[in-house]
């Protein structure tokens, strides 16, 4: 998730309920830039239309936008963003929290002799925990896409987490695995993470 997406959650988390206009007027950005954003939004069960104003003159009413339950009812944001200061502050270097909390996440390294078949593992669990992941074939190897950050709502205050899922492939993987793309826009205007594993052998 994008920042402005990350604002237009804290916004609606305090003003409950805004319009398009609103929130573009309040976030500085353009009416259209906000409902691009919103369309995501409203994808991921974050943001519905919970209302709509009379249109002034002719056209169409106004929507009026507010948080899902899902958006509402936890503050694993909070908790986590808790969670990761508290760890940098153990006297780990960033990449050794990465790679313990990564382990943690992907749980026991069962090592495969058919790398398709470590990579339909792999994606499996990163789809459990909410990446909508995939992997495609490229000339120079395989590359696994991350079409959601499922800690999207704190990634701009923790870049650190971007080495975490580094580390999760690597040794998922067993092999050393390099971030291609970080938040790259796709055709389709959402935006994706890229990873390439050093694979010798497919």
């Amino acid at each position: 998730m994008q920042h402005t997406r990350q604002q237009i959650i804290r916004y609606l988390h305090s003003h409950r309920a805004a319009t398009s206009t609103d929130l573009a007027s309040a976030l500085l950005v353009t009416p259209a830039n906000i409902r691009h954003h919103l369309k995501f939004l409203k994808r991921d069960g974050l943001v519905d239309e919970i209302g709509s104003q009379p249109a002034r003159g002719r056209g169409r009413p106004t929507k009026i936008y507010g948080l899902t339950n899902k958006a509402l009812t936890h503050n694993l944001d909070g908790l986590s963003d808790a969670l990761l200061v508290t760890l940098s502050s153990c006297g780990l270097s960033i990449r050794e929290s990465a790679e313990r909390v990564a382990r943690n996440l992907i749980g026991d390294n069962q090592s495969e002799s058919n790398w398709h078949t470590q990579l339909k593992n792999i994606i499996e669990k990163l789809n459990q925990l909410k990446y909508q992941a995939a992997w495609e074939a490229s000339p120079d190897g395989p590359r696994i896409i991350f079409r959601n950050c499922p800690y999207a709502m704190i990634i701009s205050e923790h870049p650190e987490i971007c080495a975490i899922d580094v580390e999760m492939l690597s040794y998922a993987l067993n092999q050393p695995v390099i971030q291609s793309a970080k938040l790259e826009r796709s055709l389709d205007g959402s935006s994706h993470c890229a990873f390439v594993p050093h694979i010798n052998e497919l």
